[in-house]
């Protein structure tokens, strides 16, 4: 699949879809709680079914009707249904499920996925499992999946360095259902606010966890149970930068609709990086519109928002000025090497990119249309459409079908606006 764009005026409110994030964590909680759980409005997307089937290949009973997800949970004992499980792209299901299945009383589990997901690391988190008293291990020995996963996690003390979070929300998540207590410190940790997110669930699940305020020290309490729960999911903020990031360009006025800017979840920074470059945002109650009145070269630290970078690295092409995104060195570890992807795709669009250990650095660009590889990265097809719907000639990008991992109806909201973007089989 290709997405074919030309340059658009987009004008109009969309509404955003659910938050991954929060749906993966949800489901999860949901099959590791006792009773039947109620996910209204939860996202699904390539990424969540991959959860979904991880879930109920481990016990779990999900019915998906519309826009309601019922879950029966195992109550905190999980199962082996099916010897082997896929989490297709999804590195928030590997991770989770990796603190998931280190709760199996019998058997053990394979968890695999896609190429992209055999070289993203895990192997500081297989660790930490195995010092709890897990069986973790990476079957080809590079800290990668595929790993062969068994139990029985019964706590103690563990020390991971979090290049992701997703290694202490796995810890977090599994670590109350240990038979005993668990002392986890973290002597680096990237993207925290996904970590607060993890312990805004655990803290509505009733489960408080003492920490360290800068989230360096936890001490998570053991034999708990998860009690069954009913939660609407917020709108994914990770979702609408592309639409933020959009409304900012050119005579754009583009408006999110279903945005809690309450929520822990990071990208919300995005709405304050788009007023730092000089574009006009209005917040009201859940609804955030962004209007493109020219924007100027700033300097961020992207550290608790990797995905955001996608998005910021085209507005920096459009920015007057010099734009430097920095201390997110961990962009490299995601479904690709973001940093070196999007300097490399920007650079073919005509941008002047600099490339650096932990970021980028983006000059003032003319760009042209011109075909782009989206290197089967959702978040990096998205935001190279977006530069293709605001810049004269032709755009495609290839590998556009990623998008589906986490929003499938991308395209469709982008026409929706006025954009001139088209969904084509892939050309030879």
């Amino acid at each position: 699949m290709e997405f074919h764009c030309h340059s658009s005026t987009l004008r109009g409110q969309v509404s955003i879809p659910a938050s991954k994030s929060h749906t993966i964590r949800a489901v999860v909680l949901g099959g590791l709680a006792k009773g039947e759980s109620v996910l209204e409005a939860p996202l699904l997307s390539g990424d969540t079914r991959s959860a979904i089937a991880g879930m109920r290949a481990l016990g779990a009973e999900i019915g998906m009707e519309a826009d309601v997800w019922r879950v029966v949970g195992t109550r905190g004992r999980p199962r082996v249904r099916t010897a082997e499980i896929d989490v297709g792209n999804s590195g928030t299901t590997l991770r989770t499920l990796l603190g998931t299945a280190s709760l199996l009383r019998e058997g053990r589990v394979t968890l695999t996925g896609d190429e992209q997901i055999r070289r993203r690391p895990a192997g500081p988190l297989a660790e930490a499992l195995n010092t709890l008293g897990a069986s973790v291990t990476s079957l080809c020995g590079n800290g990668c999946a595929p790993f062969m996963v068994g139990g029985l996690l019964r706590g103690g003390r563990a020390v991971v360095e979090a290049v992701t979070s997703q290694y202490v929300t796995s810890l977090l998540l599994a670590c109350p259902l240990a038979e005993g207590a668990t002392v986890l410190e973290i002597p680096l940790l990237n993207e925290r606010p996904y970590v607060q997110m993890t312990l805004d669930w655990l803290a509505f699940l009733g489960v408080d966890v003492p920490h360290a305020p800068d989230l360096c020290t936890f001490h998570i309490p053991g034999g708990r149970d998860y009690s069954a729960f009913r939660r609407r999911i917020p709108a994914d903020f990770s979702s609408a930068t592309f639409f933020l990031g959009a409304g900012a360009l050119g005579d754009n006025e583009v408006a999110c609709i279903g945005l809690d800017m309450h929520d822990s979840q990071a990208d919300k920074a995005v709405v304050d990086y788009l007023r730092e470059m000089g574009a006009e945002v209005t917040v009201d109650g859940n609804a955030v519109a962004v209007r493109g009145r020219g924007l100027h070269g700033v300097e961020l630290d992207l550290n608790e928002t990797p995905d955001a970078l996608p998005v910021m690295a085209v507005l920096g092409c459009f920015a007057e000025g010099r734009t430097v995104l920095r201390n997110v060195a961990h962009a490299r570890i995601k479904e690709t090497d973001r940093i070196a992807v999007m300097a490399c795709e920007l650079r073919k669009l005509g941008g002047d990119v600099e490339e650096l250990p932990d970021g980028l650095v983006i000059r003032h660009s003319r760009l042209r249309g011109a075909r782009v590889e989206g290197h089967g990265d959702h978040r990096v097809v998205m935001a190279l459409a977006m530069a293709g719907l605001a810049i004269p000639g032709n755009t495609v990008v290839t590998t556009a079908g990623a998008a589906d991992i986490t929003f499938p109806n991308y395209a469709d909201l982008m026409q929706a606006l006025g954009g001139h973007i088209e969904k084509r089989r892939a050309t030879t």
